[in-house]
């Protein structure tokens, strides 16, 4: 059966008569008032701002308890076609997150010709201390109604950009880093850049032809160090010419302008002048996903076409170093398939029990991995409790491991696109990061694939002795 509202009328009210509800104060009851009223007091939303304020801690909008009265009004006392006319409230108290408020209204008067009804109002928190008291005034409903409850949506909050905000500030923290920016010859890679050099998280070299540079620097309205200019003809003289900054010790890491993906990559794989290790080249998606618990990374879904088992390890171990660089203690790694058993008649499921193995021995470090799993076991909780699977990683991944670029690419761009999640990217494996930043991405995340690179770089420098 549904929940049922039903009011009482002016008929059947008596004074005295009273009733109630009770609200614990949340932080996102707070937000989402301000997101409704527009009310962005910084007492109510910023906790160092309300440090230094006499209560020193955030409190509630007044009006949220103003709100809770209105609530029992309406729904309650009298219910249901009741017509505010007054309100009068006096704010005793502020209301602090976890306070537990008791919010009661008891008719004072009737007035049977008018209709009107006054009402005492009065909140307390879970001490008894009244924190709002007043009157209202309403017109009472003459007729009887009796309604099942209406189904209000789903009301999920979430702070755009919040955790790539807390990954630049992390970088911050550390020194610039030195960062070849490739053919910089768009008003787009040009300013994407200057913000990371404005944020504090990278000293960039532009490479690339000096005469479009500059000339989209006059375009974009901004000027550069010309000392910090390497001339190359075109984009590929550019992608060779950064590669040898990095040999010659002046850059640390590399970020994409205007020139192809596979521009750049070939000169950074090249065998002879490149910057290979004995790791493979792989990329790493790290996804903002609204109403999810943790921040995502998803690998490979733009480097490595079909990894074999060799590829597959160093894709694996290159999401790993990356999770460890950005602070995670444990990272959780999933590798994915369409099942949670291993069977011959899907390939992936053979290669994921095969790089668990070699985690086992060793042969991949940091953190935990599993698999085969399915996406949904891979990061809800409910589904892997729903198949009783026992796992360390199940339900609790931090990296998703796809066995193909198709697949992870899927996966990385439904999330952006039906999901609303900001992605930044990052390329390792090569002897510094990659940033390998796309036309498509927000400001937010160019900055975040600049910390990033920047985490990362950090995590690879020698430790100096004390």
């Amino acid at each position: 059966m549904p929940e049922m509202i039903e009011n009482r009328t002016l008929d059947e009210l008596r004074i005295g008569e009273s009733a109630e509800m009770v609200r614990v104060l949340a932080q996102e009851d707070i937000e989402l008032f301000a997101v409704m009223s527009g009310d962005v007091n910084p007492a109510h939303l910023d906790a160092a701002y309300a440090d230094g304020t006499p209560f020193h801690h955030v409190i509630a909008h007044g009006m949220w308890g103003g709100a809770l009265i209105s609530a029992v009004l309406g729904t309650r006392l009298p219910g249901p076609g009741t017509i505010y006319t007054d309100q009068s409230l006096h704010f005793r108290r502020p209301v602090a997150i976890g306070d537990s408020i008791t919010v009661r209204v008891s008719v004072a008067q009737i007035d049977l010709e008018s209709g009107h009804v006054t009402l005492d109002c009065q909140c307390r928190n879970q001490h008894g201390q009244v924190v709002i008291e007043g009157q209202a005034e309403v017109l009472a409903p003459r007729q009887k109604v009796s309604r099942a409850v209406t189904a209000l949506p789903m009301v999920r909050l979430h702070n755009p950009g919040a955790r790539f905000r807390a990954l630049v500030d992390q970088a911050r923290a550390l020194p610039p880093l030195p960062t070849a920016v490739v053919h910089p010859c768009d008003a787009l890679s040009l300013t994407g850049a200057l913000q990371a050099e404005a944020a504090g998280l990278i000293a960039p070299f532009w490479v690339g032809p000096s005469a479009k540079i500059l000339a989209t620097a006059v375009e974009a309205g901004v000027t550069l160090d010309a000392a910090r200019i390497i001339d190359a003809p075109h984009s590929h003289a550019a992608a060779e010419a950064a590669v040898a900054l990095v040999h010659e010790g002046r850059a640390k890491a590399l970020m994409k302008g205007k020139l192809h993906t596979d521009e750049l990559l070939e000169a950074v794989l090249d065998r002879a002048h490149g910057l290979r290790t004995e790791r493979r080249l792989s990329h790493v998606f790290a996804l903002d996903v609204p109403d999810h618990e943790r921040m995502l990374f998803i690998t490979d879904a733009a480097i490595n076409i079909a990894p074999d088992l060799p590829a597959l390890a160093d894709i694996v171990q290159n999401a790993l170093d990356l999770a460890l660089a950005l602070g995670i203690e444990v990272p959780r790694a999933a590798l994915l398939s369409a099942v949670e058993t291993v069977t011959a008649k899907l390939p992936s499921t053979l290669l994921a029990a095969s790089i668990c193995k070699m985690h086992d021995r060793g042969q991949i470090t940091g953190g935990l991995v599993d698999g085969p799993l399915a996406f949904d076991n891979a990061i809800s909780p409910e589904a892997v409790a729903a198949k009783g699977i026992v796992s360390d990683v199940a339900g609790r991944a931090d990296i998703l491991v796809a066995p193909n670029l198709e697949s992870g690419n899927m996966i990385a761009k439904q999330l952006i696109h039906l999901a609303n999640a900001e992605a930044a990217g990052v390329a390792l494996g090569a002897r510094v990061p990659i940033m390998l930043t796309s036309r498509s991405d927000s400001a937010a995340a160019r900055l975040a694939s600049a910390a990033l690179a920047r985490l990362l770089a950090a995590a690879a420098e020698p430790v100096e002795a004390s």
